[in-house]
């Protein structure tokens, strides 16, 4: 299959390029961190951006939504949403 775009950078804003199933941790921060999250079940989640400072829960997260928030921590505590993408 041909790529148009194998030849370009990627960037922040661009697209993304892969995904993997989160899990959330109370402990463990995220191996790298994403893009954006992908939420397929929707509730609150649990987390802390990239930059560091306080954890905050996202409350009523629809099914289907695409959060473009860098996480370096998705929280087990707190997060009721379900089957999570780390895009990258």
């Amino acid at each position: 299959m041909t790529d148009s775009f194998t030849g370009v950078a990627a960037s922040l804003t661009a697209p993304a390029r892969r995904a993997l199933a989160l899990v959330p941790s109370d402990t463990q921060p995220l191996a790298e961190i994403p893009k954006a999250l992908f939420v397929g079940t929707g509730g609150a989640i649990a987390m802390r951006g990239a930059g560091g400072g306080a954890d905050q829960i996202w409350k009523n997260v629809q099914d289907g939504s695409i959060l473009p928030f860098r996480a370096e921590f998705v929280r087990a505590t707190g997060t009721t949403a379900a089957d999570i993408l780390a895009l990258y």
